[in-house]
């Protein structure tokens, strides 16, 4: 079975040796700077604040451009989301450091964006080693059905987007994992986990510094829709680029490959 048939089937799978040894250091780097250096969006979560999160950095940190553009990114979003295209929707790094407790509870990420369409493909790239007990899981096929859950806070389990009661909530995983095919892999610096933004997932704490750079795509049949209350990362301003419907063709959300450039 192919990578891209089994991204299609599962809804996630690992791609090993995404990155080389240099564009690893480059992430580093700017994981460093950015935790050094905080955007607004930037998030710290759990009594104990070990749990770093933030978005929409590409601009500002010259390394995550670097990677983004000259790595083979846009080209395996591609192919994997079966699209003529491939653009940068946003990046979001996540750093738990040594010893943080703090999990991210099983959901899926589209519910929390303003994007309607089922082309698109989420990378999630370590800078360190991940052990199993650290790593991401997924639900197997959790995608597949197209079935939304209610998007909510990690912490307080607030709503988010949506009105309270409009989608339901993501069921009880760890009440029987057995019922589930849960996959997770341990990975080591540039290996990558490709995954759909439909596809359940959750990670606990880490033991060890766990610091990750996320990379969102979409493909030719993502199209801007407006939501009821603010997105998970916000994009202000965005609705006087684009009406509900429209592709996300303004260059805030670069191109990064296209069919018609190969040929």
């Amino acid at each position: 079975m192919s990578t891209v048939e089994d991204f299609r089937r599962d809804g996630a799978v690992p791609i090993r040796g995404l990155l080389d040894d240099a564009q690893v250091e480059a992430l580093r780097r700017g994981i460093e700077r950015n935790r050094a250096e905080p955007s607004p969006l930037a998030q710290g979560h759990g009594d104990d604040r070990t749990f770093f999160e933030d978005f929409c950095n590409w601009e500002r940190i010259g390394e995550y451009e670097e990677v983004i553009r000259d790595a083979e990114l846009g080209r395996i979003a591609a192919e994997l989301m079966g699209s003529g295209s491939a653009r940068l929707f946003h990046d979001h790094v996540l750093v738990k450091d040594a010893g943080s407790t703090d999990p991210s509870p099983w959901h899926q990420d589209q519910p929390y964006y303003c994007v309607d369409g089922r082309q698109n493909v989420s990378f999630w790239i370590p800078v360190d080693p991940v052990a199993l007990e650290s790593t991401l899981e997924f639900v197997a096929g959790s995608h597949a059905g197209g079935t939304w859950y209610m998007p909510r806070t990690f912490i307080s389990q607030t709503a988010l987007v949506f009105d309270e009661g409009e989608l339901e909530d993501v069921p009880d995983i760890e009440a029987d994992r057995s019922a589930h095919e849960i996959r997770g892999w341990e990975l080591k610096p540039g290996d990558a986990v490709a995954f759909h933004m439909l596809t359940l997932h959750q990670a606990g704490g880490s033991p060890t510094l766990r610091r990750a750079f996320s990379v969102r795509m979409l493909g030719d049949d993502a199209t801007y829709a407006p939501r009821p209350h603010p997105t998970s990362p916000p994009f202000p301003g965005l609705d006087a680029e684009l009406d509900a419907g429209d592709p996300f063709d303004v260059p805030r959300f670069p191109l990064l490959w296209a069919a018609e450039e190969e040929s």
